[in-house]
């Protein structure tokens, strides 16, 4: 049976990753930002339009760091529907996720139930960008000012993503992006802080080398972070490709909504007023109409070989380790209940073939075990 799974990773070509292998070999400069490493952060800035750019080893340090950065302490409000990373990143910084609900047409936090969430312990809102869709951000950030708040934006799923003719990453105080092999550009392993001045691009890439200024200076309590060689090399060279990877993505949307428009009990994400958008996902919604539980369709395409994902299911808040918050209750987070235990994310990525999308589709609207 041949087997089709949610991803691939973009891949660089071979004998260009070898040529670039060959360079850092003979350099003998494979971390500590090195070569590559300047190359690739001036290049995504420049790509993304954004001032600064910091790069790191992952994602999820990323996160952790910004919050570091901004010092942010006591409660942040944050969405319970996304990659538990983002919640987390809270927890490491000894800071209290306040569970706001989200939008059933777009998946995002829901900006009506940010304000009621606020105490005098706020300091910080963290929505994500769920998807590639942008969320509500003119409001979000009124919201900010009225209160004093600082905005970090997960935007992990928003690699190329515009609003108002500009990159999403422009705004908030601080937007994270996650390079890690699923994600529509890459290098392997990988993440980058999105910040506005030099003064605090210099305080985040302190931070990522372990506080470290000079050989005789620590200014920081700063971690590891640092993105090496050998994945910057690795990202520059996805990065030449990535129009071309998003091209191919979004043939492959445009057939999957082609194919299953007409099929009742299944519903879609909103895209049309996105602009930029990266096609690095592909969710649909599975209303008490269709013919099977969205379980039952889970499994149905897990037999025939082929890889969906629940993709956000649990709810963050559903984890033990969050489920005691107050704000982690059910009947605090309606629409995003509703949205973990209908989503079905379909396989997605670039070399994905014509006829697998024919086939996967096929199933889901002839649902026969």
């Amino acid at each position: 049976m041949k087997q089709i799974f949610v991803t691939k990773p973009s891949l660089p070509r071979l004998e260009e990753f070898q040529t670039s292998l060959a360079r850092i070999w003979k350099s003998e400069y494979i971390t500590n930002n090195g070569e590559f490493h300047k190359e690739l952060e001036a290049k995504l800035a420049a790509y993304l339009g954004v001032k600064y750019v910091s790069l790191f080893s992952n994602g999820t340090l990323a996160l952790i760091t910004a919050l570091q950065a901004l010092g942010i302490k006591g409660e942040v409000i944050t969405t319970p529907y996304s990659f538990v990373a983002t919640t987390n990143s809270l927890l490491w910084n000894g800071v209290k996720p306040v569970f706001a609900d989200v939008n059933s047409n777009n998946c995002n936090i829901d900006v009506e139930a940010i304000e009621s969430a606020i105490t005098s312990e706020t300091t910080a809102l963290m929505p994500v960008h769920v998807y590639g869709v942008p969320c509500e951000m003119e409001k979000i950030e009124s919201i900010a000012k009225k209160y004093n708040l600082k905005v970090i934006y997960d935007a992990a799923h928003a690699f190329g993503v515009q609003h108002n003719g500009q990159s999403v990453l422009n705004y908030g105080d601080l937007s994270i992006l996650s390079f890690h092999a699923t994600k529509v550009f890459n290098t392997i392993e990988g993440g980058a802080i999105i910040s506005h001045t030099k003064e605090m691009k210099q305080k985040i890439d302190n931070l990522k080398n372990f506080g470290i200024i000079d050989e005789l200076t620590v200014v920081d309590a700063g971690i590891n972070a640092k993105m090496n060689e050998v994945q910057a090399a690795y990202g520059l060279l996805n990065l030449k490709h990535v129009d071309e990877e998003i091209l191919k993505r979004k043939k492959c949307h445009d057939l999957y909504v082609e194919l299953l428009k007409d099929v009742a009990g299944v519903d879609f994400l909103d895209i049309s007023e996105v602009k930029g958008y990266n096609y690095g996902y592909y969710p649909i919604f599975i209303k008490d109409d269709y013919a099977l539980g969205r379980n039952d369709l889970y499994d149905l395409l897990m037999e025939n070989g082929i890889y969906s994902r629940r993709y956000f299911y649990p709810l963050i808040s559903d984890f033990p380790i969050y489920s005691n918050i107050e704000s982690a209750n059910r009947s605090n987070l309606k629409n995003a209940a509703v949205l973990t235990e209908s989503v079905l994310c379909l396989p997605m990525y670039a070399e994905l073939e014509e006829e697998d999308i024919i086939a996967i589709t096929n199933l889901i609207k002839n649902p026969i075990k």
